[in-house]
């Protein structure tokens, strides 16, 4: 399809999404307005960005920046810190805080995230590395419905038979799975189904879902990456955990040591970047929001299945692309990096990575290396050939690089 015929195309996509654009534009708002209010009830000020070192003691903006993503996330207590090196690793401190040897973890949304297989010991995956398996945790998991919905009525005969049941996990997110993301009314009802049978902690993947909604759901610990979206764009690095006080006090012995939990760990000059990322998250998100949208309603009119749709509700920044064959995969990956702001000179090309299964491409012109809440596409090179796009820190950029890629996908159309 010639680049002036595309170009039309997108322009008339844009106009029919007013309404799905107001939608989010509400939402983003709704959410501003419960961060502003949080800064100011924390009587954030300049001195919270002074940098601390050493160990840390007496941190005022390290331990404001705590309770800013504790009480902008709807939780009872939470952290953090830049020294939290991914969402993995976010994950990990938290299912390492909670599990015993004996203990089971039982993942109720199905296999989770690629990178979980070795924390957890799936299939002799990071055998004697210190996975969980190791430590004689034990995992079971079961899947979601047909309908993508959590199969409420295994998970009560679950944790009516086994009792070694300790942490119930739930992937918010769809990861690289063809599946619906879940909403936070969803997950609330798993967290009160536990809570009425069992003294088992509920533990969220957040990752991708944060401020999509206007409140966050119900869990003991819900884990992210301060490089998607509840860092805004802004934070260079870091993750968070945010629940109830006591599963954030084990989560904080594990992140540190045991007697030390929250009292150390040196900010080093990134109070200021981590706080001002919350601040922009809300609306940062909304702009990767209706780049997604965007993008759904392009692909859809250009012929290719798309999810979700163009309207449907959305719980997470994440958009599936069905492109049906490997070479355009490809070359879709290779043209959002074309027309991005970083490295467009660079070619990705289909590779093995470390903790997934298949050979893995990776877009990504980022001006924070791996930051998904920037415009990105990656995709294991299996069937059904499906690419996932996340991100997009402006909406004028993301539309920019969506309309450049489908010109190409579609050239021999």
């Amino acid at each position: 399809m010639d680049r002036e015929t595309l170009l039309r195309i997108a322009d008339d996509c844009e106009r029919a999404l007013a309404e799905p654009f107001r939608r989010i534009d509400r939402t983003a708002a709704a959410v501003t307005a419960k961060v502003m209010d949080t800064f100011r009830k924390n009587r954030l000020s300049a001195s919270h960005f002074a940098s601390g070192s050493g160990y840390g003691y007496d941190d005022i903006g390290r331990d404001l920046c705590d309770r800013l993503f504790a009480d902008c996330m709807d939780a009872e207590a939470g952290f953090a810190r830049h020294s939290v090196t991914s969402g993995t690793h976010a994950i990990a401190i938290g299912l390492y805080a909670l599990l015993r040897p004996g203990e089971t973890l039982y993942s109720v949304t199905g296999r989770p995230y690629d990178t979980l297989e070795g924390v957890i010991g799936i299939g002799g995956a990071g055998q004697g590395q210190g996975s969980l398996a190791d430590y004689g945790v034990a995992y079971r998991e079961t899947p979601l419905t047909a309908g993508s919905e959590i199969d409420l009525d295994e998970v009560r005969r679950v944790l009516a038979a086994d009792r070694t049941v300790k942490v119930v996990f739930v992937q918010r997110s769809k990861g690289y799975q063809d599946r619906q993301t879940l909403s936070a009314h969803e997950i609330d009802a798993l967290y009160e189904l536990v809570k009425s049978m069992s003294e088992a902690y509920v533990v969220i993947d957040n990752n991708y879902g944060e401020f999509c909604e206007v409140r966050e759901p119900k869990g003991d610990l819900l884990c992210g990456s301060l490089i998607k979206n509840a860092g805004g764009g802004i934070a260079e690095c870091g993750g968070y955990l945010v629940g109830s006080a006591k599963a954030v006090e084990l989560a904080a012995y594990r992140m540190t040591v045991p007697g030390i939990g929250l009292e150390a760990g040196s900010s080093v000059g990134q109070n200021k970047n981590l706080i001002k990322g919350l601040f922009y998250a809300p609306h940062t998100v909304a702009q990767a929001l209706k780049t997604a949208v965007f993008a759904a309603k392009l692909f859809e009119t250009l012929g290719f299945d798309v999810s979700p749709k163009a309207d449907e509700p959305r719980y997470d920044v994440i958009q599936m692309l069905y492109l049906k064959d490997r070479e355009r995969l490809v070359r879709f990956c290779q043209a959002i990096q074309r027309y991005s702001p970083v490295d467009s000179f660079a070619l990705p090309v289909p590779d093995a990575m470390p903790g997934y299964a298949d050979e893995v491409i990776m877009a990504a012109g980022t001006f924070t290396q791996g930051a998904s809440i920037e415009l990105s596409a990656d995709a294991p090179l299996r069937e059904p050939f499906s690419v996932y796009i996340q991100g997009g820190l402006t909406f004028e950029s993301g539309k920019y690089t969506i309309v450049n890629a489908a010109v190409e996908v579609t050239e021999d159309a």
